[in-house]
Order: structure tokens, then C-alpha cells, then sequence
């Protein structure tokens, strides 16, 4: 029997808008929203736990934050406020990144795509307004995460089901895709951040909400025009489980492969959104005269840097890879990924160079300009942050960065030929 959500989003025809599908539009939407909401929280977490929650006056009032302090120091010892807060920013985001796995087997197994994309926003929403309420910060941070582990998975398959197989607009819709992405991250420190910075940092997390709602709004209008779910084409046409292939172990090999050279690279990217802040708080001197304003920049804006960049330089990359592929030149996908490693690394060689030329007192807010610096790794090494100089902090996120590059290079030709296969295979 059909249910109703089955029928109306089979109900109307997916028309092209700019040459691609119309549902492309509202889940370029539904993501730039949800990252708005996801980016601007993230921006005030450190900040907020670092001036505010965690101090005495209020550390006690959050439900279960005494047994989760122990369950930490029982690892690491005692953790002061900033230290606690990095390790609490780092199994957010760790259990962010972990969670999608049991999202999308909800979705393939259970709900189908589009009603854990519906529950994971709703949770999302109900989680961000939950942030305004002290003794529900943890209670809000899991509700997060449980909504980000459904939502995530669900809303990027959905954009290769608006296409046929073969379909040569799939790939360029992904570009589309993730420049929503890049637009929400841009946004969200400059408004969540500034709200919560400059006002309360309840108004900022209350912003988040709002982003959040929009977005399930967004999605749910939605509904008509987006494919069916991956839940109900399986059992149409009966599909049946079959054995691994060759191919399909070649392809486990390489993600085993690069399973802890990969984590090392979140561990030291994921600083941007810790002690990074931290930086920007305390070791940065964020004036700027611009004749027609003067000012201090929010701390919380250097976080726009990254998304802006990302816009800015993507379409030169894309364009530089794709005259090197013409040529036969083109670097291999494990040699990117050696790259990205590298540019961290060399991003804190730079902050090494800002923490020198501060000298205990205050760099210019130029050098953050230059540095975008996994989450449960990247809370844990968060925490030497307050207990160890920033010439000494910075040179071991770099030696970390370039030690994850240089494994992941070493992996370049015994896993090409298995990466090659697998996409060949498909």
C-alpha cells in the first residue's frame, strides 16, 4: 500500500530549471540553510563554553555535565575550562562525522530517505533552540548530533538520484551542491556570530534555529519534486544482496588504508573551530581602520575565511585539474588528498610565524587570514592548548598535518590501481 509521503513525491514532474532539475534548486537550498545553522553554532560553541557556561558561576547548572568531567579527567586528568571545552567541541564534532554511518542505514533499511531527512531537520531545529537553555546543553548537543546523523547522508544521495545513470550534469550538480555549502559556512559566523558575540549568545544559537527551520521548510515543500526513495526503489524491484567483488575489497583496502591518515588531517584542520577562536580572542589584535569604519573585527568572523576562499578559488582548481586531465597530468585523488595535508601543515608553519612575531602580546589579525586550520582527535589535542606555548602548539599541528601527507603519498601508487578499478567497475 502507498503512503501518502510516497505519493506526493511522485505526485508532480521534475522540470529542468538552468538546465538541471528543479529538485536541485530546493536541496541546494535545504543544504545551505542546514550548514548555516551547523557553521554558525559551531562558531560560538568554543567561545560560549570558554566565557560563559563553564565558568563556576554556571558550570553547575548544566544536567549531566559532573559525570561527563569525570568520565574525561578518568582519561586525561584533570581538565581545567579550556581544556574541558575543547575535548567537549571535539566528541561534538567526532560524533558528528560518525553518525550519518547509522543515518543512512536507517534511511536504506527503514524510513527511506526523505523521512529521516524530515526527522533529522526537526531534531536539528528542536536542538539549536534547545542551545538557549543552560541545563539543556548537552541534551542539546546530542540532539544535534542524532539529527545531523540522519539529515547528512540522506540529503546528498538524493542529489545523484535526480539523475539518470551516465548523466553528464550529475557531477556539475555536485559543484552546485557544494557551493551551498560553502555559502551557508560563509554566512553563519558574520550573522550567528555577531548575534552572539555582540548581543547574547543565545540570540546566535536561537539565529541557528531559525536557519534550520527555513531549511526544513524549504525541504518539505520540496518533497514533490525530488526522487523517490532509494528505500522503495529496492523493494520495487526486488533487489537482491550480493557478495563482494574483487573491486569491492580493493576499494575497503584503500579506505582502511587511509582510515588514520585521514583522522590525523581533521585533528589538525578541525582547530579552526577551537583554539583557533581561541587565537582570535586572545592573541589577536583584531583593529582595522578603514577611513569610512573603524573597529574590531568579531572573533567569530575569521570563520568565514575558509568558506570564502573555498568560493573563491574552487572554479581556478576545478579549471587547473581539468586542463592537467586533458594533458594526462592531472594529480591522483590520493595525491590531492596529500595536498590538503600539506596546505595544513603549512598553515600552522604561518600561525608559527604569527605566535613568534606576537611574543606573548597581540599578532595582527592578518596572519588568521591565512590559516583554515578530526574532531574527537582534534577536541583531545585542543586540550594542550591553555598548558603549552603557541610557537610549540602550532609546530605539532603542522608536524602532525605534514606526517598525515606524507603517509597518504606513500599510499599514492600501491592504491591508484584499486581506486582506478573501483571506478571503472562502476
Amino acid at each position: 500500500m502507498t503512503s501518502a509521503l510516497e505519493h506526493r513525491t511522485n505526485a508532480l514532474p521534475a522540470h529542468d530549471l538552468f538546465g538541471h532539475p528543479r529538485g536541485l534548486t530546493f536541496l541546494f537550498t535545504t543544504e545551505m540553510w542546514e550548514r548555516f545553522s551547523y557553521y554558525g553554532m559551531r562558531a560560538l560553541l568554543v567561545l560560549y563554553m570558554t566565557q560563559y557556561l563553564l565558568l563556576p558561576d554556571h558550570v553547575h547548572d548544566v544536567l549531566g555535565l559532573a559525570m561527563l568531567k569525570r568520565a574525561l579527567e578518568g582519561v586525561s586528568g584533570p581538565l581545567g575550562t579550556q581544556p574541558l571545552s575543547s575535548q567537549i567541541y571535539g566528541l561534538y564534532t567526532g560524533l558528528v562525522y560518525l553518525t550519518p554511518l547509522f543515518g543512512g542505514i536507517l534511511a536504506d533499511r527503514l524510513l527511506g530517505q526523505h523521512r529521516t531527512i524530515l526527522l533529522g531537520a526537526a531534531l536539528m531545529a528542536v536542538g539549536h533552540f534547545m542551545m538557549a537553555f543552560e541545563p539543556l546543553f548537552l541534551v542539546a548537543l546530542v540532539t544535534l548530533i542524532l539529527g545531523n546523523g540522519a539529515f547528512k547522508p540522506n540529503i546528498s544521495a538524493q542529489v545523484g538520484g535526480l539523475y539518470a545513470p551516465g548523466d553528464p550534469r550529475r557531477d556539475r550538480a555536485y559543484s552546485i551542491f557544494y557551493v551551498g555549502i560553502n555559502v551557508g559556512a560563509l554566512l553563519a559566523p558574520l550573522v550567528c556570530g555577531t548575534l552572539g558575540e555582540q548581543v547574547a549568545f543565545h540570540y546566535g544559537f536561537a539565529a541557528a534555529g531559525i536557519g534550520m527551520t527555513i531549511a526544513l521548510v524549504v525541504y518539505a515543500f520540496a518533497l514533490p519534486v525530488l526522487p523517490r526513495d532509494e528505500l522503495h526503489r529496492a523493494k520495487a524491484a526486488a533487489v537482491e544482496k550480493k557478495p563482494l567483488r574483487r573491486n569491492d575489497w580493493l576499494g575497503i583496502v584503500a579506505l582502511l588504508a587511509l582510515f588514520v591518515p585521514t583522522a590525523f588531517f581533521w585533528a589538525t584542520y578541525e582547530q579552526q573551530g577551537n583554539t583557533i577562536v581561541l587565537w582570535a580572542e586572545d592573541h589577536t589584535n583584531r583593529y582595522v581602520d578603514l577611513l569610512l569604519w573603524r573597529g574590531e573585527i568579531p572573533i567569530t568572523w575569521f570563520q568565514a575565511f575558509n568558506p570564502l576562499l573555498i568560493i573563491a578559488f574552487t572554479p581556478f582548481v576545478v579549471g587547473l585539474w581539468a586542463r592537467q586531465a586533458k594533458r594526462g597530468s592531472e594529480p591522483s585523488t590520493v595525491i590531492k588528498m596529500s595536498l590538503g595535508c600539506f596546505g595544513v601543515a603549512l598553515a600552522n608553519l604561518i600561525m608559527v610565524g604569527a605566535a613568534w612575531n606576537a611574543a606573548g602580546d597581540e599578532a595582527s589579525w592578518l596572519w588568521l587570514a591565512t590559516s583554515f586550520v578530526g574532531n574527537v582527535l582534534a577536541g583531545w589535542l585542543g586540550s594542550f592548548w591553555s598548558g603549552m606555548d603557541k610557537i610549540t602548539f602550532f609546530l605539532m599541528m603542522a608536524g602532525i598535518a605534514t606526517v598525515a601527507g606524507a603517509i597518504i603519498l606513500a599510499f599514492d601508487r600501491p592504491l591508484r590501481g584499486a581506486i582506478r578499478d573501483e571506478a571503472a567497475a562502476r
